[in-house]
C-alpha cells in the first residue's frame, strides 16, 4: 500500500515523531523512507552587495550544516530499524510546495508530517504547512500527534454514507479498505463512523404540523441502511459501526475517544482559494478536535493544484 515514503523532518527539535511513525509504517510495509528537510532563511537572499555565486555558497553551506545536523539524528535510526533511509535537505521558501514538488517528482505514495503542540496551552497548534498539505497534496498525508500505536488499537474510518454521489461512495470504499489494511497491518481493529444531522430547529419552530420525531427516525434510518449496505461490502464486525447523531466535527471526535482511536482516516476533498479560507471544510474541523493521527485521503482523480 505505501512504498515509499516522506517523513517531514521538524527543523526546530531533535526529536522526530514523524520520522519515528514513518519507520514504523516501514518495518511493516518494506517501504523506503526519506528524511525530507525544507530551510530558508531571508538575510541569505538580501545580502545585495554579494553576489549571485557568493549567496549560492552562503546557501550551500547552511544547507550542508543542516544535513549534518539531520544525519546525526537519522544514523541511530538507521541502525534500529532494517529499512531503506536517505535524507534529503532543500532550500525553499515555502515548504508546503517544495513537499508537493518533491512527491510529484519521485513517485511518493504517503507524507507523514509531525504536528507541533502549543508549549502552554498543551494543545495541538495547526501550521500553514499542514492545512496547505491537507488540501493539496496529491497522496495520502498523515499527521501525527502524541497518541500511540500500541498492537490491538483502533482504527476509525470517518465516512458520508448518506449521499448518492458517486464520488463520495467511491471515497468510503478507498477509505474503508486503506483502514482495514492498515489494521491488518497493525494488529488492530477497524471501525467504521458515520454522522447525521438532527432536525433543523427554525423548521420544527416555524411549521406546527411538522413531527420533528418522526423525521429524525427517518433520517436515521437512511444513514443506517446506508451503513449497512456499506459494510456487508467489507464484513465488518457491526460492533465496531457507529451511526450516531449530531455534527461530523463533533460526533467523530467523541467516537473516536469513545474506543481511543490511535488513528482516523477522514477524506478532503482540498478545497482551495477564498472558500477554504472562509469555510474550511469538514475534515478540518474533525481534525481540530482530535487527540490521535489523522491520515486523511483525496478522491480519486484528484488534481494537485500545485505546478512546477
Amino acid at each position: 500500500m505505501f512504498n515509499k515514503i516522506l517523513a517531514v523532518i521538524a527543523p526546530e527539535t531533535d526529536e522526530q515523531k514523524a520520522l519515528d511513525r514513518a519507520l514504523l509504517i516501514a518495518t511493516k510495509t518494506g517501504a523506503s523512507v526519506t528524511a525530507f528537510l525544507t530551510i530558508y532563511d531571508f538575510s541569505y537572499e538580501m545580502t545585495t552587495m554579494l553576489s549571485v555565486d557568493e549567496r549560492e555558497t552562503m546557501r550551500q553551506a547552511v544547507v550542508d550544516d543542516r544535513t549534518d545536523w539531520l544525519a546525526e539524528i537519522v544514523q541511530p535510526l538507521a541502525t534500529k530499524y532494517p529499512v531503506s533511509l536517505d535524507i534529503k535537505v532543500v532550500w525553499h521558501n515555502r515548504p508546503f510546495e517544495s513537499i508537493i514538488y518533491e512527491v510529484i517528482d519521485n513517485n511518493y505514495d504517503l507524507v507523514v508530517k509531525g504536528t507541533r503542540e502549543h508549549d502552554t496551552l498543551k494543545s495541538v497548534i495547526f501550521t500553514p504547512t499542514d492545512w496547505h498539505l491537507l488540501r493539496k497534496s496529491p497522496v495520502p498525508t498523515l499527521l501525527v500527534k502524541e497518541h500511540d500505536w500500541p498492537e490491538n488499537g483502533n482504527l476509525l474510518a470517518a465516512l458520508d454514507v448518506g449521499t448518492q454521489d458517486e464520488e463520495h461512495q467511491n471515497l468510503n470504499n478507498k477509505m474503508t479498505k486503506i483502514t482495514i489494511e492498515l489494521a491488518n497491518l497493525l494488529s488492530g481493529y477497524p471501525n467504521i463512523v458515520n454522522s447525521y444531522p438532527g432536525t433543523p430547529v427554525n423548521i420544527a419552530i416555524e411549521i406546527p404540523e411538522f413531527d420533528p420525531t418522526s423525521y429524525t427516525e427517518s433520517v436515521k434510518k437512511h444513514h443506517q441502511e446506508g451503513m449497512i449496505e456499506h459494510t456487508k461490502k467489507f464484513n465488518i464486525d457491526s460492533k465496531r459501526v457507529f451511526v450516531n447523531e449530531g455534527l461530523p466535527e463533533d460526533v467523530i471526535p467523541n467516537v473516536a475517544q469513545q474506543i481511543d482511536a490511535e488513528l482516523v482516516v477522514i477524506g478532503t476533498v482540498g478545497r482551495t482559494g477564498i472558500t477554504a479560507a472562509l469555510i474550511g471544510n469538514t475534515a478540518e474541523h474533525v481534525i481540530d478536535s482530535l487527540n490521535c493521527d489523522v491520515l486523511a485521503i483525496k478522491p480519486d482523480g484528484f488534481i494537485c493544484p500545485i505546478r512546477r
